[in-house]
């Protein structure tokens, strides 16, 4: 008696959980069939003059920047941009990634060596970005900073005003933390 009314309930509750998953699989438009990846071309390695702060979670001890000199926005919609994230013990990642807004996905092209050269990355596809621990930057820049819903941002100098807003933020000279 019970079992068709779980049975019921059950494909009720499945269906927004699977509604939520084509669009936490990046999926926020259709993708569009003939889009192909414009050229790139590696940035200079990053310098600390224009690094850029960035906010992804209280829960990270971690430093996150941008290089404003590295940011593009590309004629294929793609948004690239070198990440340095740093932490408490003086580590430093450097990638040179790209985040194209309106299938929400991210791809890492490159990763940076301490001498300022840079080594493709072996793995380097589309992949969709999820908001978890791993993911939580790229997620943070999508959704705060570069895409304005399916779009990437209208231009770099709009991204980099919104980067001064959360620099503002992060600064404790100006209230911040």
């Amino acid at each position: 008696m019970i079992a068709p009314f779980v049975r019921r309930c059950g494909v009720v509750l499945a269906l927004p959980i699977l509604m939520c998953a084509s669009a936490s699989a990046g999926l926020l438009v259709d993708a569009d069939p003939d889009w192909s990846e414009g050229e790139y071309v590696l940035p200079a390695a990053p310098s600390d003059k224009t690094l850029r702060p960035f906010f992804v979670s209280a829960a990270s001890p971690n430093t996150f920047l941008i290089d404003a000199a590295s940011f593009t926005i590309g004629g294929d919609g793609v948004v690239r941009y070198v990440l340095v994230i740093r932490t408490r013990g003086g580590a430093e990642n450097v990638t040179f990634e790209g985040i194209r807004c309106g299938t929400g996905e991210r791809r890492i092209y490159a990763g940076g060596r301490k001498d300022g050269s840079w080594v493709a990355m072996k793995n380097s596809a589309w992949s969709p970005i999820v908001d978890n621990s791993y993911n939580r930057p790229r997620a943070a820049l999508a959704k705060d900073l570069f895409c304005d819903g399916p779009a990437p941002p209208r231009d770099r100098d709009e991204v980099l005003r919104r980067l001064d807003g959360v620099s503002d933020f992060l600064d404790p000279a100006r209230g911040g933390r």
